[in-house]
């Protein structure tokens, strides 16, 4: 699976993923593979984000393993 964000367009825009460009990957990857995901994450601040918090507690497919800091 290939996975590629759109690039910010602004001088000062973003240089790494999103949360919302997680959530897209996690949901082509259920899609293709068609059955539960687990994952194991550090704890950059887009995997802790409020968003991807409740996307992942919306999910009975999708478990998270995060690592200690």
């Amino acid at each position: 699976m290939i996975y590629r964000p759109c690039a910010d367009p602004r001088p000062d825009g973003r240089k790494s993923f999103a949360w919302a460009y997680y959530r897209d990957l996690i949901a082509a990857a259920h899609r293709q593979l068609g059955g539960p995901i687990v994952l194991v994450w550090d704890n950059v601040n887009t995997h802790l984000a409020a968003g991807m918090r409740r996307y992942v507690a919306e999910r009975d497919w999708l478990t998270i393993y995060r690592l200690p800091s």
